[in-house]
């Protein structure tokens, strides 16, 4: 809550959305909203609406373990879906805490959905 996404990253088959420090990995597809427009992931558009996130301030948050981790900007919504039919492996997202200098590592806490 309260961190402003820096950077949205595509690596191959997976997006990760960075807050200055934290990384949101979504191995599974992520979908949501943003400016009133849908998007999932990987469908051509989605890629432009993600990108829109930057900037943005997280102002909520949701957690279901059996079905989603959602991330909520004002109006605008970023999903990752937590069930067995949406993920191609054991996991579906992670989230990487910051060390004492405030750089990403798994020494800051890592969190996996």
């Amino acid at each position: 809550m309260g961190l402003e996404v820096s950077a949205v990253s595509f690596v191959r088959n997976f997006v990760e959305l960075h807050f200055d420090g934290p990384i949101v990995l979504a191995l599974s597809n992520p979908s949501g909203v943003y400016g009133g427009t849908a998007w999932q992931f990987p469908i051509p558009g989605s890629l432009d609406l993600m990108r829109c996130s930057i900037g943005e301030t997280v102002d909520g948050c949701e957690e279901n373990p059996e079905r989603l981790l959602a991330l909520h900007f004002g109006e605008h919504r970023f999903v990752i879906p937590l069930d067995d039919g949406s993920s191609r492996g054991p996991e579906s997202a992670h989230m990487i805490g910051v060390d004492e200098y405030g750089r990403p590592s798994v020494r800051g806490g890592m969190w996996i959905w």
